[in-house]
Formats: C-alpha cells, structure tokens, sequence
C-alpha cells in the first residue's frame, strides 16, 4: 500500500493503559478489586457539573457545533485572565501539539525535548517529518537547564517542556521557564501542563503574556475527569493563536465536549475534593513505600502520578505483570518512555483503597528478595 511519508511506515504506536475490563477478564479477578493506577485519570470520575451540562446538550447534537468553540474559549479566558483571542482549543492537548508541529517547523526540523518524556512528543514529531531532540536527565531525573538550552541550534523549531514533568512529576521553576524561552529566540517552546494543578500552585500560564514564543497546554483529562471526551487548550498570544486557528479543523470540538468542559471549569466542589486526596495519599503512599528497601521512590512529584525504581537485578515489565495478577494496573516506563527501559513503573496517586492494594502487592514482592 502507498504510503505519501516514509515516517509513518516506521512509527510504533502509542501503548495505552489497560483498562480493568481487560484485566478482569485476563486474570479472572472482580472488576471492583481491580485498582487502575496506569492512565493518570480521576479516580473519582467526572465533574457532575460537566455530566449535567452534558446531558442538557444531547438535545442540540443534530446541529453543528460552532466551529471554534467560542463559549469555551470565552470561559478558560475568563478563567485565567486572557482574552479568548489568546486560546485554542483542540480535541485533548495532543491534537494542539500536533497543530503545532505543523504551523511551526518543517519536515527535517528539529524538535528539542527531555528524555524520559511524555511519548507523544516525539511520536508525533516523527509523524510529521521532524527529527526528535532528546536531554537526557540521568539517574537523577534533573532538568539541566544549562545542557537544555545548549542544545537550541537554528535548525531547533520546538522545545518541550512539562511541569510537573512526566513520567517523574517534578515542577519546573519560573526563571528556568524563562531562561529556556530567552534561549529559544523564535522557536516555539510548549509548555506542557497536564498536571499543573495537583501542584497546588497556579503554574506558568501567565507567562504566555511575557514570551511571544511560549505556548502553555492544558487539558480537561486529569483533575476535571473528561479523558473521555477529549478536550484541551493551549494559551499563547494572539498572533500565535491566529495562525493555530487557521490549521485547526472545524468543529474539531463537539457541542458535548464544549457544553461539558465549560461547566467543569466551575466545577470546585469536584476539583478541590480530588487535590485534597491526591495531597493526603502521595504522603501516605510514599511513607508507606519507603519502608520497602527494594523498591526505590523517585522523590518530589508534584503530579498525581510517582515513578517507582525496580529492584536491581529485575526488570520493570515481570513487576507490572506480578501487580497485574493482583488486580493492580500500573503503567510500565519499559513501554513507551525513552530511557526508561526496564527500570521504572509509573503509578497513579488514588484514594487509600487503591494505595493500601498497590503496597500490599509491593509488600508480597518485596518479600521475595
């Protein structure tokens, strides 16, 4: 069959969590003692404001939405003190990313990013042609903004950022934001921040209003519980978004999604209850795991995820497949993360039944040394 890139012939695509249907049905196990802790979603579901809003739209879904989903654009700018004209909005970050790539380098770019990161970054870069970048952070998973921007050459279009970070959940600071947005010049630098608000901090969104080459995405997947529905934003000045405005699909937001974020937005009672359990249950989990001499927790996420070191002399996939017999779905860094082989689990932060069933397991493991 013909293929018009030879770059798709060659991608290997994204692995996905597993769901506890599946596993249920593998291991023959109850779906309610199967803990999901791979995915990074909300464990206590989606914002019913979102699920009213919702379910008032289903009336309306024989007509097309309007096409640049101006009412969620007007509420995120509300949200954050923009003007909708600084917003974009897009079917998950992912899709905004991708709109990215597109507007703002060429085939044989390069597109600068940390190793580990989130996969998508350079699997979309090389969908599109370019040539993916990789920092690595080492052992001690740093950022090294020194080395970072010592890698911005002219032919570096796009830097990746991601605060907190992925697979690791460490939190960028301020000045290193803008030390690498200084570096960039006329590259384009994406700030990723999926997770921001598990930080308790009001992240760097408003420095889209300093930097002309900065954009910071968000998205409705985590902490509003909408991963299902696919929706995200990215913020930037205005003239950035005009031209991520011209690329972007029509209707690429339907009036569900629209109608469903926007009430989630306002949603408090929902968010402020699920940071509060993810902040109790990282402390707990991690004092819990510490007591584990053969595992190793990779200490400052500000996310609702941590990464766990294998014991040497194991590797990561025999682990998740031992946690999968269990009932515990973790998310297995050998799949995916680059730099991450054989060494790492990536695990949700989720209320204490789910912790108390990921330690007893761990527990069984560790006693097998």
């Amino acid at each position: 069959m013909y293929l018009n890139s030879k770059y798709i012939a060659e991608l290997v695509p994204y692995t996905a969590g597993l769901t506890k249907e599946y596993v249920s049905t593998t291991y023959n196990l109850p779906i309610d003692k199967i803990s999901k802790l791979g995915s990074a979603e909300n464990p206590f579901g989606p914002s019913p404001k979102a699920m009213a809003a919702i379910a008032a739209a289903m009336s309306t879904i024989s007509i097309y939405p309007e096409w640049s989903a101006q009412a969620l654009r007007d509420a995120i700018a509300q949200k954050y003190n923009f003007d909708s004209e600084n917003i974009v909005c897009g079917a998950g970050a992912s899709e905004i990313m991708s709109f990215i790539i597109r507007a703002f380098s060429s085939v044989d770019d390069k597109l600068l990013m940390y190793e580990p990161c989130f996969p998508l970054y350079y699997k979309l870069a090389a969908a599109e042609g370019r040539i993916p970048v990789f920092q690595p952070m080492g052992d001690t998973f740093d950022f090294r903004i020194n080395e970072l921007t010592s890698k911005i050459t002219p032919d570096v279009r796009i830097v990746f950022l991601t605060s907190p970070h992925s697979p690791t959940g460490k939190m960028l600071q301020e000045t290193d934001v803008c030390r690498v947005c200084e570096a960039a010049g006329d590259a384009i630098v994406i700030l990723d921040e999926a997770y921001v608000h598990f930080s308790e901090t009001e992240g760097h969104i408003h420095l889209a209003k300093k930097y002309p080459n900065l954009i910071v995405l968000r998205t409705f997947s985590k902490v509003y519980g909408l991963g299902g529905l696919r929706i995200g934003f990215g913020v930037c000045q205005a003239e950035v978004a005009r031209i991520l405005m011209h690329i972007k699909p029509p209707w690429n937001l339907g009036r569900l999604q629209v109608a469903g974020a926007t009430a989630a937005l306002n949603d408090d009672e929902h968010f402020n209850k699920t940071i509060a359990m993810v902040s109790e249950m990282r402390d707990y989990v991690f004092e819990r795991l510490r007591k584990l001499n053969r595992f190793g927790v990779i200490e400052g996420t500000r996310a609702n995820f941590f990464l766990l070191k294998v014991p040497e002399g194991d590797n990561s996939t025999d682990i998740w497949s031992a946690l999968l017999k269990k009932g515990v779905i973790v998310k297995d860094c050998n799949i995916d993360f680059r730099g991450l082989e054989r060494g790492y689990l990536r695990i949700d932060i989720a209320p204490k039944r789910d912790m108390d069933r990921l330690i007893e397991a761990l527990t069984l493991l560790n006693l097998k040394q």
